[in-house]
């Protein structure tokens, strides 16, 4: 008896992550590739999306139609905000569920990923990597005893690529660091320092941000005390650990129930 697969649709199949996605989805056997499609108008539209991810081909044509998507069990997204609260509407209406991991979303487009969530299982998260997740939870704890006389400071580096700074997962660490601290982030953070700034503000959580190269991804925050300074730090060196956290986060999806979720809920279930 051939035991079920699950169902997955990938949109954005032709950018790196889609890719990549595509690459670890051929090489799981609970997993299979039903889906894909990409923006109108591009290159990949018609082209066998194994072909293009080299992993020979799979007879998944990319198509522009994202509503083919809503043939797969779950949609693993890593698009652009508007793209990813469209496909937020196509698995709510057709009862998919739904794995999120696009970046520089705003509050408005959150509130629309949860408004979806009011009637299928979705998982959003900055980053799926299960590292990066364990980070959080490690940065929420030392903010939470490292507080009087301790400034907190969070530097992340990308590929030039990138086109949202600083990136989802540091405003992620930085919601971590303000939980751990009860206050809101919205209230400390400090994202912008030129000219004569003033002395640091007590309590503030300090931004910087890199962009160069190929870096995959680099993250670190810092706490600054007198004679003394605690660095934590997670640093990629290949895509795939997103990819393999994303189909984590998929099998979760596909037997979870209706609700909002993010990576820790995925490590916990």
């Amino acid at each position: 008896m051939t035991a079920h697969k699950i169902k997955i649709g990938i949109p954005g199949a032709a950018g790196r992550m889609g890719r990549m996605l595509i690459r670890e989805i051929d090489a799981a056997p609970d997993l299979e590739l039903v889906a894909a499609s990409d923006r109108a108008g591009t290159d990949a539209i018609g082209q066998d999306s194994g072909l293009l991810a080299g992993t020979g081909s799979n007879s998944i044509i990319i198509g522009d139609d994202p509503a083919a998507l809503a043939a797969a069990d779950v949609i693993i997204d890593f698009t652009s905000p508007a793209a990813s609260v469209a496909h937020a509407g196509i698995a709510s209406s057709s009862n998919t569920a739904l794995v999120v991991g696009t970046t520089g979303l705003t509050d408005e487009d959150e509130a629309s990923l949860r408004a979806a969530a009011d009637g299928i299982a979705l998982v959003y998260c900055a980053n799926t990597s299960v590292g990066v997740t364990l980070l959080g939870k490690l940065v929420e704890q030392v903010a939470a005893q490292l507080v009087d006389g301790w400034d907190i400071e969070i530097l992340e580096a990308h590929h030039h690529h990138k086109v949202d700074a600083p990136s989802g997962t540091a405003l992620a660490l930085g919601e971590a660091a303000a939980r751990g601290r009860g206050v809101k982030l919205d209230d400390v953070a400090d994202m912008v320092r030129k000219g004569q700034t003033g002395a640091r503000r007590t309590g503030d959580i300090g931004f910087a941000v890199l962009r160069g190269g190929d870096v995959t991804g680099e993250h670190s925050v810092i706490f600054y005390g007198d004679s003394e300074r605690v660095e934590i730090s997670h640093r990629a060196t290949d895509r795939a650990i997103f990819a393999r956290g994303a189909l984590r986060a998929a099998r979760f999806a596909s037997g979870a129930k209706t609700g909002f979720y993010n990576m820790e809920d995925v490590l916990a279930g």
